[in-house]
C-alpha cells in the first residue's frame, strides 16, 4: 500500500470534473502533480486538459495508469458504474493503490466498494465533501472520511489541497454516514432560510438589511451567510442541484428507515423538494427551494 505521496512518483487519476470535481482536481494538480482525467461530458474536463491534465477514454484507463483515484459524481448508480461495471475502476487498479469516492452515496456501497477492493488488495476510502461550489473553488470544503486509517494519513496532504476540515469518521461508510447527518441538517436549514425571506418580503422589510442583522445572531449559519445573498439577486446558479440533493435526502431517509427511527423534519423538506424539481427547477441550485414556496405562497 502507498504510505506516502509525492509529485514526482504518485501518480493521480480522477473521475468527475462537475461543479466541484474540476476545482478538486485543478487543486491536487496545483501542488504539482499530474492527473488523468474521465467524465461523462468531455466539455467539463476542458479546464483542466488546458492545465496539463491528460484525457482518458474510461474509468478503467485512469485506474490503469494512476496510484490513486478519486471520483465525484452524480448519483449511487453512478458511483456503481464507475467502480463496479463494465470498464469500472475496479477492473484494472492496481494492488496496493488508493480509491476515494467523494461523491455523496450510500453507506452500505461505500461498504460493498470497500470490500470488493479489499479483496484485490486495494485500499478504499470513502470521503463526501461539503461546502458546495464556493467550498471547491476556494478549496475550503468540508471532508467527512471513512475506510482504513493507514490509507487515509497516506493521501493527507491531498485532502489538505481541497478543504480546512478534513475528519477522519472511522471504518468503511463512516464518512457517507456523517454526511447524511450533514443534510439532513442543511434540509432543516434551507427551509427555514427561505421562509424567513418569503416573511421578510411579505412583511415589507428592506431584506438585506434583515439578513444583515440576523445573521450575526443565533441564526447564523452558512446557508444564510451564502445562499440567502443568492437568492436576493435571483441566482439560482448550482452549487449543489436540486436533484442531487434530493438524492441525499432519499438516501437518508432510506438509512433511518433501516435503523427504525423517524426523521419527521426531513421528510417534509424532502417532500417540498420533489415539489421544487416538479416546477422544473431540479437542476437549480438548492436555494431553487424558494421557487417553490413563493408558488405554494402566490408571491413573487
Amino acid at each position: 500500500m502507498i504510505t506516502e505521496v509525492n509529485p514526482s512518483q504518485t501518480k493521480i487519476g480522477w473521475v468527475g470534473t462537475g461543479v466541484m470535481g474540476r476545482w478538486m482536481c485543478q487543486h491536487v494538480m496545483d501542488l504539482g502533480y499530474t492527473a488523468m482525467i474521465f467524465t461523462r461530458t468531455k466539455s467539463k474536463a476542458d479546464p483542466l486538459l488546458k492545465a496539463g491534465a491528460t484525457w482518458a477514454d474510461s474509468p478503467a484507463e485512469v485506474a490503469e495508469n494512476s496510484d490513486i483515484i478519486f471520483t465525484i459524481v452524480g448519483f449511487p448508480e453512478d458511483v456503481r458504474h464507475v467502480y463496479l461495471g463494465e470498464n469500472g475502476i475496479l477492473t484494472t487498479a492496481k494492488s496496493g493503490s488508493i480509491i476515494v469516492d467523494m461523491t455523496t452515496t450510500e453507506p452500505s456501497l461505500a461498504i460493498e466498494v470497500y470490500q470488493t477492493a479489499q479483496a484485490q488488495g486495494i485500499s478504499s476510502i470513502d470521503a463526501p465533501v461539503s461546502g458546495g461550489d464556493v467550498g471547491a473553488r476556494e478549496a475550503r470544503l468540508a471532508i467527512m472520511i471513512g475506510g482504513d486509517q493507514k490509507a487515509v494519513d497516506a493521501i493527507h496532504p491531498l485532502f489538505e489541497a481541497m478543504g480546512q476540515n478534513i475528519v477522519y469518521q472511522g471504518k468503511a461508510g463512516s464518512g457517507q454516514h456523517t454526511k447524511m447527518c450533514n443534510q439532513i441538517t442543511i434540509s432543516g436549514t434551507m427551509i427555514g432560510v427561505c421562509e424567513a425571506l418569503l416573511y421578510g418580503a411579505k412583511a415589507g422589510l428592506d431584506l438585506e438589511i434583515m439578513l444583515s442583522t440576523i445573521s450575526k445572531g443565533a441564526a447564523a449559519c452558512w446557508s444564510l451567510d451564502n445562499l440567502a445573498p443568492r437568492v436576493l439577486k435571483r441566482n439560482f446558479d448550482p452549487g449543489f442541484f436540486v436533484e442531487h440533493f434530493i438524492k441525499d435526502m432519499g438516501i437518508a431517509l432510506d438509512e433511518a428507515k433501516r435503523m427504525g427511527i423517524s426523521l419527521p423534519g426531513l421528510s417534509l423538506v424532502h417532500q417540498l423538494y420533489l415539489a421544487t424539481q416538479a416546477q422544473g427547477h431540479g437542476r437549480l441550485g438548492t436555494h431553487a427551494l424558494m421557487l417553490a414556496l413563493e408558488q405554494l405562497s402566490s408571491v413573487s
